[in-house]
């Protein structure tokens, strides 16, 4: 599955098989969670054959079943925080996919198990992402349009709306999709696009954001732009 395959397949699921991961998928994951750590200055960690977090009222209200395994997304507490978290723990959810899992953003139903990770004075955890073998592979929600999101039109270079058309595929809470795209010309030889988040009563817009500018990232291509 290539990482294109893998936006389009991917789906939220709550339920999950009673099935540990395999060793050669935990390495992987561990090996890239090292890497992204280290360039979104993030605390990401993986918790395996863990049951409690998702046992309680909350994630059972969310409807989530044999959740044993999850990524706790955490950082250094800071403005830029929450995108990071998205953008960077996108690269996870969708290496997932490729590697035959399937996964979940949780934002609040779960608990905080104590001794079950790691956290310095100065940094938060932002939410999990639920992450196995899927009793089902989910389904896909309505979304947006391209030209609800953005200014693409018959100017606009075609990977642009490419791009778009990626990130209306990407999770957000809710299936809110409150962000938005702009071309906003060359500079320089290179393309700028400008990327906002919305305003919303359930929050996580900065956090969709990071994940919807990954999904952009994807779709564009190796077009050489720059964001603005």
């Amino acid at each position: 599955m290539t990482i294109q395959e893998a936006i389009q397949a991917r789906h939220s699921v709550r339920a999950y098989k009673n099935q540990p991961l395999a060793d050669d998928v935990v390495k992987e994951l561990e090996e890239q969670i090292v890497v992204l750590n280290r360039e979104g200055n993030l605390h990401m960690q993986l918790i395996l054959n863990e049951p409690k977090a998702f046992q309680g009222t909350i994630a059972k209200y969310g409807k989530f079943r044999n959740v044993d395994n999850y990524i706790v997304m955490a950082g250094k507490r800071d403005n830029g925080l929450d995108e990071r978290i998205g953008y960077y723990g996108e690269h996870l959810v969708l290496l997932a996919q490729m590697l035959g899992l399937n996964t979940c953003w949780v934002g609040l139903s779960y608990s905080k198990v104590p001794g079950t990770y790691e956290l310095c004075e100065d940094e938060k955890i932002a939410c999990y992402i639920a992450i196995g073998y899927g009793e089902a592979q989910g389904a896909g929600h309505k979304t947006k349009t391209v030209e609800q999101v953005s200014n693409a039109n018959g100017i606009t270079p075609p990977w642009f709306k490419k791009g778009v058309e990626a990130a209306l595929l990407a999770p957000t809470a809710v299936n809110q999709q409150k962000f938005s795209f702009e071309y906003v010309g060359v500079t320089n030889n290179c393309h700028q696009i400008r990327a906002k988040k919305g305003f919303s009563m359930i929050g996580y817009t900065k956090m969709d954001l990071g994940i919807a500018k990954y999904h952009f990232e994807i779709g564009a291509g190796n077009e050489h732009f720059e964001w603005v």
